[in-house]
């Protein structure tokens, strides 16, 4: 059996630009899985996807005319069932052969193995391979009903199907050709109405000839490109692209560069299929309008890559990838010149229309936009957002930090009445950042304005100033604990609110700006203006002024029995705060364990999980390390076991020498150690605390914990319950135990 190379296209109208790449990926994938399960390509077969606009094909390396035969041994029965006494075949062994093709003189050779207790019969034949024809149908089908498609389309066949005219077929786009080569021979496999054939179209408009045919499987890509002009790998006609806009740029000269847009460049990719990088310009009076306005409506709008200077400043020049290559290339210019030009007027007229409006003008209009019908208007959530802003500002800064934080909360959402951010969504903050500063408002009233939806992404930049921190940070509480309080979590994949993203913000700037705050505290400060506006009479709850700043707050609790939700979700938020926090520490290189000692305590100052973390590493590397981890787990152990047992340590009921040594070591170690913790040197306070290892050795080789006295027996359980508070001011040293 010859193995050859097989290629299998299908031409279709274009394909939806932004699924192109993963229709492409999946088909090919699937087909050769496909091909590889039933025995027809081997596991190491070089798999080549294809997709352009107009078609979705895959080549297979190493692919049998038909697969070799495969011996297969079928269990029958329990070979007291099967046969009788004497040995002869019941009718039941007689029916199950007959069903499998074969009749009573099969029995005789039938295998007798063991199967669990009891023994039975095995029917070995050999299963003949599979064709390709059959196995490239069968792959071929499977392929297509994988597929993932945005959206189906149904349309009807008019030629080889039972009804011209009235068959319809399902499909992502309506395919009008099939090839399916096994090197140069082709092998007959139906889909969406059509026959296989070896020839297909190239480039709608400049292909050489048409139809294209193809000599063989491997002749694929070089036949659609020399005589259909089309680059039919979605790889190869990126890096064409990527090539062309660089050299484009080069051209217009200035350290001109293109804008760096993967989605876009993907986009793109899918829209040409050879493409053509021209050089177009608008008139420089557009340049006026803040440059993300005009860089997003070329690029959303109209697909084009605009040129930055050397600076990273917009330019008048851009790049349009056409499909196409005419000598004379001046209309096509002229063309994209012409219809861009209303685009960025448009973006002027609004420009120069919204600065006609203060934003200060603008607050009083969010009070007409519903947020969220349970939690009341932007006008509502603006004055939470505020509430929340002055109590960070005033714990981070005082009354200065509070005033800017809550004048900019005040502000941060009016742009969103405004003509740009209602045509560009997308500009939302960015845009009220130049409004402010139109409207004479200080620097950090507008970069806080502009960059408290920051963090948008992983990987994004926090904002630049101290006022939009706070504003920032009070803007994502607000969200998380309006969500939280009526019981709309995140399930799945489902996160319409962007509730995962807000919480990895939060974290974030906890974390890389080394805050001084408490967690639980920014949840009961954040909590406390639902209770006070949707709670009558704030409902009598301790003001959060008059709580410790690591207290549990209930106000979370209050807002869950208004909306009616069943559990308090306090608990939930904050678990969910340390789920993002656990997964951006993994995503740093630190190992589970590590994460989990460090987050077991759910330190309450995120900025100190860092320098936790480094004292954990350290200590592990610490030879004392394992012995002591063990010995802490087995203490949290003893503990559990004796809840509500024990009591203050009395040097006087110490009897035993291991436990009078644990005890003097202790009175030196804990101290010092505590002494560094309390500076904040981690490392320093769990290093130090290696030096009891052999006294807690000791203790536990001499000593028994559930002594018959129950006064020793108390006296010793406190004795480890202030050693096990002791090790575990920095982590829970268990978590290191294996």
């Amino acid at each position: 059996m010859t193995a050859q190379n097989l290629l299998v296209e299908l031409f279709v109208e274009e394909l939806p630009p932004k699924a192109l790449k993963k229709l492409g990926d999946a088909f090919a994938s699937v087909l050769a899985d496909q091909l590889k399960a039933q025995g027809l390509a081997p596991a190491d077969a070089v798999v080549t996807a294809f997709a352009s606009p107009r078609r979705l094909a895959a080549h297979v390396t190493g692919v049998l005319a038909r697969a070799a035969d495969k011996a297969v041994s079928q269990k029958l029965m329990p070979v007291s069932v099967g046969l009788d006494a004497s040995g002869q075949p019941t009718p039941a062994l007689l029916k199950r052969l007959g069903a499998l093709g074969a009749d009573a003189s099969a029995v005789a050779g039938l295998k007798r193995a063991p199967d669990g207790k009891a023994e039975a019969l095995f029917y070995e034949s050999v299963a003949p391979g599979v064709e390709l024809a059959a196995g490239l149908q069968k792959a071929l089908d499977e392929s297509l009903a994988k597929l993932p498609i945005p959206k189906v389309m149904s349309y009807q066949l008019e030629t080889d199907c039972e009804l011209p005219g009235w068959s319809s077929v399902n499909f992502v786009r309506p395919a009008h050709g099939l090839v399916a080569l096994h090197g140069s021979t082709v092998v007959p496999v139906k889909a969406l109405g059509l026959t296989s054939g070896n020839s297909t179209r190239g480039h709608r408009f400049e292909a050489a000839v048409s139809p294209v045919v193809l000599k063989d499987a491997d002749s694929y890509a070089v036949t659609l490109l020399k005589d259909g002009s089309v680059i039919a790998s979605f790889a190869e006609r990126k890096a064409e692209i990527v090539r062309q806009l660089a050299a484009a740029a080069a051209k217009v000269g200035g350290g001109c560069r293109p804008i760096e847009d993967d989605a876009l460049l993907d986009e793109v990719t899918a829209l040409v299929e050879r493409p053509n990088v021209l050089i177009c310009e608008f008139e420089s009076q557009f340049l006026g309008v803040p440059q993300e306005c005009l860089i997003l409506t070329m690029k959303a709008n109209q697909k084009y890559f605009p040129l930055l200077d050397a600076q990273g400043k917009l330019t008048n020049k851009f790049l349009v990838v056409s499909n196409i290559s005419p000598t004379d290339a001046s209309a096509v210019i002229g063309g994209n010149e012409r219809v861009v030009r209303p685009r960025l007027a448009d973006a002027k007229f609004f420009f120069d229309q919204d600065r006609k409006k203060t934003l200060a003008s603008r607050v009083e209009g969010l009070g007409k936009v519903v947020y969220h019908n349970k939690l009341g208007t932007q006008g509502e959530r603006t004055e939470r957002v505020r509430s929340i802003a002055r109590a960070i500002g005033q714990q981070l800064g005082g009354d200065v930090l509070a005033k800017s934080a809550d004048n900019a909360a005040q502000l941060a959402k009016t742009d969103l009445l405004t003509d740009m951010v209602g045509e560009f969504p997308e500009l939302q903050g960015i845009m009220g950042g130049y409004y402010a500063r139109h409207d004479g408002l200080t620097e950090d009233i507008a970069f806080a304005i502009e960059d408290h939806y920051r963090p948008r992404f992983a990987g994004d930049e926090l904002p630049r100033s101290n006022v939009g921190v706070v504003v920032a940070l009070a803007d994502k509480l607000e969200t998380l604990v309006g969500m939280f309080g009526i019981g709309n979590l995140p399930t799945g994949d489902k996160d319409p609110f962007a509730l995962r993203r807000h919480a990895l913000g939060v974290v974030r700037m906890l974390v890389d700006k080394d805050l001084p705050l408490s967690l639980n505290r920014l949840v009961a400060l954040a909590a406390r203006p639902f209770v006070e506006q949707l709670l009558p009479g704030g409902s009598g709850l301790v003001p959060v002024e008059l709580m410790p700043p690591d207290a549990d707050e209930n106000y979370l609790y209050a807002l869950n029995q208004h909306f009616g939700v069943e559990k308090s979700t306090g608990l939930e938020l904050k678990s969910f705060i340390f789920d993002r926090l656990a997964g951006s520490l993994r995503e740093q290189g630190y190992t589970s364990q590590e994460v989990d000692a460090v987050l077991a305590l759910q330190p309450q100052r995120l900025g100190e999980v860092a320098r936790r973390l480094a004292a954990v590493r350290a200590f592990a590397a610490l030879p004392e390390a394992p012995a002591l981890a063990a010995a802490n787990k087995r203490i949290g152990n003893i503990l559990k076991k004796s809840e509500g047992e024990g009591a203050a340590v009395q040097q006087a009921l110490l009897v035993e020498p291991a436990e009078q040594a644990l005890f003097a070591a202790m009175q030196t170690t804990v101290p010092a150690a505590n002494a560094r913790f309390d500076v904040g040197d981690h490392t320093a306070s769990l290093q130090s605390l290696a030096a009891l290892r052999a006294p807690v050795d000791a203790f536990f080789d001499g000593v028994m914990v559930n002594a018959d006295d129950p006064a020793l027996k108390a006296n010793r359980l406190g004795l480890l319950r202030e050693l096990h508070n002791a090790m575990n001011r920095v982590a829970d040293l268990s978590r290191l135990a294996t």
